[in-house]
């Protein structure tokens, strides 16, 4: 089994608050658990109304496949006009 792991961290400079922050997160986690069947939740900064860090776990059985999964969310969050990547921190784990 392996195991594809982020943890990002972003930053929303267009949110005034904490509901214009949900909007965007929730509109890009919707659309990135869609588009590649990965888990994606809010793990961080909940209460802060301009940052957000989320966890996205991907489970396959082929290393190169989760890194090509990532990759791709990895440009969905790259091409948001709404959100910018301030930290992006990725494993792959084999178990």
């Amino acid at each position: 089994m392996i195991l594809g792991i982020v943890e990002l961290t972003l930053d929303i400079p267009g949110a005034s608050s904490l509901k214009d922050k949900r909007q965007v997160i929730r509109s890009l986690m919707d659309r990135i658990r869609h588009d590649f069947h990965v888990s994606i939740s809010e793990v961080g900064d909940q209460e802060l109304w301009n940052r957000a860090t989320l966890g996205i776990a991907c489970v396959t059985n082929d290393a190169g496949h989760a890194e090509s999964v990532l990759g791709k969310v990895r440009n969905v969050f790259d091409r948001d006009p709404d959100a910018e990547i301030i930290d992006w921190l990725q494993s792959i784990e084999h178990r």
